[in-house]
């Protein structure tokens, strides 16, 4: 930690001191619990937790959520929102994360309002806008306040403040909704998303600490971080995941070469409208 990042947690808590209450959009990852953390020491009572519940947000990433609700005392609810109940969500569009958070910030609201909770806040850091991210158009028209965004801190940021505060977050590997696991146009059901949650759920007891699995028609394309493929690649490892995933519905099992990063789908749509463009 140095004086800067400390001047900047404290510019933080000031400027959400001047909400005078907050609604967090709560998933339980790095940043909304670092976000929440600042929230709950900056206004107390005042300070609630909101987390959505839906097929595209895997069990143990909710459960993780109400125990660190729990444990720190901040009111937690849970809104059931699901997607694929959205006109036009489940055939994968590009603005797929706009309705998504359009339709959940105006539930949020209504919550907040309920509760005479006067700003709703998220969890998007600075890193995010290099990034595809059309749910901030919603977060911007609905009036979201964006806290982490406004004072400047990067996800790294977030993990080196986090740790000093010791909030249990703060090398949690990320994670996107699992919706992001299939490239856009592809059809998104309830099965497919149930494949996705087991099938990285598998990786993830297995030791694996960062991993998305993408959906390629029936093909599972692993990502991983580097320095784990050896561990893919014993024997009983590589064995234990090729049979379960055949039994969740996977025809082929692949590793991606390049390792995980986020946004690869996003950058697969690139790719592909910039060789149409090139033709």
């Amino acid at each position: 930690m140095n004086n800067e990042l400390l001047k900047k947690y404290e510019q933080l808590k000031q400027y959400i001191s001047s909400f005078g209450s907050v609604a967090i959009a709560f998933s339980g990852g790095v940043d909304s619990t670092f976000l929440l953390y600042a929230a709950k020491e900056t206004l107390g009572a005042r300070c609630i937790a909101v987390t959505a519940s839906s097929y595209a947000f895997p069990e143990r990433e909710l459960e993780e959520a109400k125990e660190y609700c729990k444990s720190v005392g901040v009111r937690h609810f849970v809104v059931r929102s699901e997607e694929l109940e959205i006109e036009g969500f489940s055939h994968n569009p590009k603005n797929r994360c706009y309705l998504c958070k359009h339709e959940l910030f105006e539930k949020i609201r209504i919550l907040a309002n309920e509760q005479n909770i006067l700003e709703i806040a998220e969890g998007s850091n600075l890193d995010d806008m290099g990034d595809y991210r059309p749910g901030l158009q919603a977060v911007s028209e609905l009036g979201i306040k964006s806290p982490l965004r406004y004072i400047g801190l990067t996800k790294q940021n977030i993990r080196d403040i986090s740790k000093y505060l010791n909030i249990p977050t703060w090398n949690k590997q990320s994670f996107a909704c699992l919706s992001s696991r299939f490239p856009y146009g592809d059809l998104i059901s309830k099965e497919k998303l149930m494949m996705v949650n087991r099938a990285e759920q598998l990786l993830l007891d297995l030791g694996f600490h960062q991993v998305r699995v993408r959906v390629h028609g029936s093909i599972a394309r692993i990502e991983l971080n580097p320095e784990e493929f050896g561990l893919l690649l014993k024997e009983n490892i590589r064995s234990i995941v090729y049979q379960k995933y055949k039994e969740y519905g996977f025809s082929y099992v692949t590793l991606d070469l390049m390792g995980y990063r986020t946004g690869s789908n996003d950058s697969l749509m690139l790719n592909i409208k910039f060789d149409r463009v090139c033709s």
